[in-house]
């Protein structure tokens, strides 16, 4: 008969349904280390099923030096790309016998902290980790001996696991498609100021005007947070000045959505009247009306290549930098129906 009180059952109480010692109930739970008749071993089982009884994962834990979790700790999981890594990250992780915890920052420095505190507490066996403005706090996780990638650019002299896209370089090119249409007047909405990837995809758009003879105007900068309603906040912003610049790089694809809203808010149509790009596509961009041109990264790729740097954590510090792949949508200016997919920067691992 199945318990039925607020205790959990226990392996004595398998054992005890089962007819059998406490240690053989411990052979079947773990396959071993001793044989078991395969009759015994289905009374077992049965007795398991019965009492409702659950391996102790912190005892397995303790005994087996594995936790078989691994912890992944992001800005802001409300951002779409980060949502579309984490559930890959999950998907991957899960392929290979692992749960994922998932830390949400908030897009908070001490809520990050926290974060990571709980997850070295609860003996993960590694962490992923993207930080909120790429002042990580390696050394934290480094003190513990747990195992780690970072999920963004940080200096390589750190001497850590890194997985990257080249930020710059992914903003360079898609605002010189943008620009490749023969626009002049051309503006940014990027994140805030101080933090780091929002300096790397400034660089790109800055260097991709200086090669195309575009003069940047400080007035058609507008920071903002890497959400929809930043984006819908800076385009107001943009509304309000002497004149629309013709064309805007949004440097997420959330921030593009908010400001197209905006845009159709005061029927200013994109791209027709505005053209827009963006970095750090999903699928949802090729569903959004207009679709949006942007740059993606290969999530997929990434979070595989990601739990094999883990995995091998214990050999040569890896430093692995994926392509980002141009997708030509509606946004910019592009016909619809044109080719699709512009070239990419070269894989680089190390």
């Amino acid at each position: 008969m199945a318990k039925n009180t607020l205790n959990r059952a226990t392996r004595s109480d398998v054992a005890k349904e089962a007819g059998t010692s406490v240690a053989v109930v411990s052979y079947v739970i773990n396959n071993g280390p001793r044989p078991v008749a395969a009759a015994t071993r289905l009374r077992v089982q049965e007795a398991i099923r019965k009492t409702g009884y659950r391996p102790n994962s912190l005892a397995r834990a303790l005994a087996s030096g594995t936790t078989k979790t691994y912890g992944l700790v992001v800005p802001n999981i409300a951002n779409a790309f980060i949502a579309s890594f984490a559930h890959a990250l999950q998907q991957e992780a899960l392929s290979n016998g692992m749960v994922m915890l998932l830390g949400d920052a908030g897009d908070s420095r001490v809520r990050e902290l926290e974060l990571i505190n709980n997850l070295l507490s609860q003996q993960v066996d590694g962490i992923f980790y993207n930080s909120v403005d790429r002042h990580p706090y390696i050394d934290v996780i480094q003190a513990s001996g747990t195992p780690f990638v970072m999920l963004d650019r940080v200096d390589p002299g750190l001497n850590v696991n890194i997985l990257r896209v080249d930020e710059q370089a992914a903003a360079y090119q898609v605002t010189a498609h943008l620009l490749s249409h023969g626009y002049q007047d051309v503006g940014i909405i990027c994140g805030p100021l101080e933090m780091l990837n929002t300096q790397d995809r400034l660089a790109g758009w800055r260097q991709a005007l200086g090669e195309y003879g575009v003069t940047e105007r400080p007035e058609w900068i507008f920071p903002a947070t890497y959400t929809r309603e930043g984006g819908y906040q800076a385009a107001q912003q943009m509304m309000q000045g002497a004149r629309l610049p013709r064309a805007i790089f949004a440097s997420n694809e959330t921030q593009a959505i908010g400001c197209i809203r905006a845009l159709a808010e005061n029927n200013i149509p994109v791209p027709s009247q505005v053209a827009l790009v963006c970095f750090n596509g999903t699928e949802q961009s090729a569903f959004h009306v207009p679709s949006l041109t942007t740059v993606r990264q290969p999530v997929s790729e990434m979070a595989k290549k990601a739990l094999e740097m883990l995995a091998a954590s214990e050999g040569k510090v890896q430093l692995s930098e994926f392509l980002h792949r141009l997708e030509i949508g509606e946004s910019c200016g592009c016909t619809f129906g044109e080719d699709r997919h512009g070239s990419a920067d070269t894989i680089i691992r190390k």
